[in-house]
């Protein structure tokens, strides 16, 4: 991936395989970009180094320029040496920046109060080694486990660990391979300028993978197996943390096939919601997609912006029981009202025209608006809402529209009980249907 502050024509350095080689960008390239490069076979791969994949002291490429070893450090046992790295020019707060020390390629993130020509302090991870994966079962089966890596420049309000794996034989660049992280899969992309045997390195939620591996004593696990179907099954992808449904061979391994089979193939809704954002009201499309493209996050966000559900409270919910579910839910929900300090409104509406009169004001409101307290007046009527003209205006629109002289719903005709949509509610309602 091309760097952030580099320019096309500019020249960057990156780690491939055991090698440390220069990149130029190209010109129709831009940072946060993927590149594809081809690095020659270095003759001298197998010497001084021990095999593929390994590096001698004497092949290692020097540290950059703006790099320094703090002198004098005292070590505890595994403890990794200290640098001062010094903020290259254009490099603005929180944008980073490559530096290579010990042979390896790292980025530094720039502190949002430093300036170029300032220096940082900073813990490089060790350099990968050959010790410590596990890729235990079958090629790509469930039982593959990430290494994981202790990462010393960690901050402590980071709620992620970074994990090394070894990319499984047979998966090629740009295919996604299957870990097994506290009882939960996750799903993880090979990279393009990655290839089979290669170390990849990536990040996962420490609430995830603090988890047990145990099945057996992992609830969490067991209600995901309830979740296979004909080889579908719930993941959550590396990448970006959403929730996936993909399908295994019976070997474990991500079924790659993309050619329909009437047994094997599925598709999900996706909504897509378009670009004219408005303080109203959002409009999109609903429509059939294969898995892979119908993602849904694992978190939601508060009015704030603030992580209001996390994927470790989606998968804690996961052991309630059925009332307890609804009550989380409901206490969630709860969460997301604005603060009756903060505003309500007000609905005045006229009992001969209920219906109509709701909905030009419900639909005049804000995304905001719709989360504050509603208080309700009836036109003509004396009465303070303390609650009781806000459960009368529910039930009374409720009511009404559901009442099948509407057009809109119609009674179901295998369940009296249950209300479907009525096909011709068009012809019934046809303003802002």
């Amino acid at each position: 991936m091309v760097p952030d502050n580099v320019k096309p024509g500019e020249e960057f350095q990156v780690y491939a395989g055991s090698r440390i080689v220069r990149v130029r960008c190209p010109v129709d390239s831009k940072p946060g970009q993927f590149l594809q490069i081809t690095v020659p076979v270095d003759p001298n791969e197998s010497k001084n180094g021990g095999g593929p994949g390994m590096m001698g002291l004497s092949d290692l490429p020097p540290d950059s320029e703006n790099v320094t070893k703090i002198p004098n450090q005292t070590l505890a046992p595994g403890e990794q040496p200290a640098y001062m790295v010094r903020i290259p020019e254009g490099v603005r707060g929180g944008t980073q920046f490559p530096v290579t020390i010990n042979g390896q390629q790292l980025m530094v993130t720039c502190p949002n109060m430093a300036r170029p020509g300032m220096s940082v302090r900073i813990v490089p991870p060790p350099p990968p080694t050959d010790n410590g994966i596990s890729n235990r079962g079958s090629q790509g089966g469930p039982g593959r486990a990430p290494h994981l890596l202790k990462n010393p420049n960690k901050h402590r309000d980071d709620k992620t660990q970074m994990f090394e794996v070894v990319v499984p034989k047979g998966v090629k660049p740009g295919h996604p391979f299957a870990l097994m992280a506290g009882g939960v899969r996750v799903l993880v992309t090979c990279p393009k300028n990655a290839s089979a045997g290669q170390k990849i390195r990536f990040h996962l939620p420490s609430e995830l993978v603090n988890r047990t591996n145990d099945v057996s004593n992992n609830p969490i696990a067991k209600i995901k197996l309830s979740y296979d179907k004909d080889g579908w099954s719930r993941t959550i992808r590396a990448t970006d943390m959403k929730f996936q449904w993909t399908r295994f061979d019976e070997k474990g391994d991500v079924d790659t096939r993309t050619r329909f089979d009437m047994d094997r193939s599925a598709y999900v809704l996706k909504i897509d919601f378009y670009g004219n954002e408005n303080d109203r009201m959002r409009t999109g499309k609903c429509s059939l997609v294969t898995p892979d493209k119908g993602v849904v996050d694992s978190k939601i966000k508060s009015v704030t912006g603030t992580d209001l559900v996390s994927y470790s409270d989606i998968a804690e919910a996961q052991t309630k029981t059925y009332e307890d579910k609804i009550q989380w839910f409901q206490d969630t929900c709860a969460q997301l009202c604005v603060e009756w300090n903060e505003g309500h409104m007000r609905m005045n509406v006229r009992r001969d025209f209920l219906l109509s009169d709701s909905m030009e004001a419900v639909m005049s409101l804000s995304r905001k608006d719709l989360r504050k307290v509603w208080r309700f007046e009836f036109i003509g009527e004396a009465g303070i809402d303390a609650g009781g003209l806000a459960r009368e205006w529910f039930e009374l629109v409720t009511e009404e529209i559901f009442d099948p002289d509407m057009g809109l719903w119609q009674t179901s005709a295998t369940n009296q009980m249950c209300m479907q949509i009525n096909p011709a509610s068009g012809i019934s309602c046809p303003d802002d249907h």
